[in-house]
């Protein structure tokens, strides 16, 4: 989602390719040449590929013309650039619990488990510290971090889980940004 969202932001023309990964596509031999990980998503510009969600933001970040996708002072680049990475290396069970079937297909889960409410109030606490009182966005301007942190929210807000208002608040309008909308819009095969 961040490396479509950021595409769209650069106000860039780009073509995307589905990949099956249930039928294990990632690793057929013509996409496990191109791609190094062998991940979804993989960028291919000008020859290079590369894969890695946040990679790619900040390939597009740093190569592009365009809206910046990340902030210009270098500690909230930084922090940004954190938040990114801690989204995507923590929280498990959230993210087992509530995978992007939930926030794409609307798919209702039960009630978290202790160990995804431990990781939920994890995950309030960091973003409560994170975002300024009546922010609409982490940093000031909106960020690339913005996306990650509302769809890691967007798994609890969309289940009808209890987040903070404040931090669903922020998720919603964050989900109701253009380039966000266009990817959440996209058409899915059921699940």
């Amino acid at each position: 989602m961040s490396a479509f969202v950021a595409l769209q932001e650069k106000g860039l023309r780009f073509e995307v390719t589905t990949i099956d990964l249930a039928a294990n596509a990632n690793h057929d031999p013509r996409y496990a040449a191109m791609s190094l990980t062998r991940r979804v998503p993989t960028l291919v510009h000008d020859g290079f590929a590369l894969s890695e969600s946040s990679a790619i933001t900040e390939y597009v970040h740093e190569i592009f013309a365009g809206a910046p996708l990340y902030p210009a002072e270098p500690h909230a680049r930084a922090r940004a650039r954190q938040v990114q990475a801690w989204l995507r290396s923590d929280l498990l069970p959230i993210r087992q619990e509530r995978s992007t079937e939930v926030v794409f297909h609307g798919a209702a889960k039960p009630p978290l488990s202790p160990e995804a409410l431990v990781a939920a109030e994890k995950l309030y606490a960091a973003a409560e510290a994170l975002l300024p009182v009546n922010a609409e966005n982490l940093f000031g301007q909106w960020c690339i971090a913005d996306v990650d942190l509302a769809l890691m929210l967007n798994r609890l807000v969309i289940n009808g889980d209890v987040v903070p208002e404040r931090l669903a608040a922020y998720a919603r309008r964050q989900w109701q940004r253009a380039s966000v909308q266009s990817w959440v819009t996209q058409a899915r095969p059921p699940i």
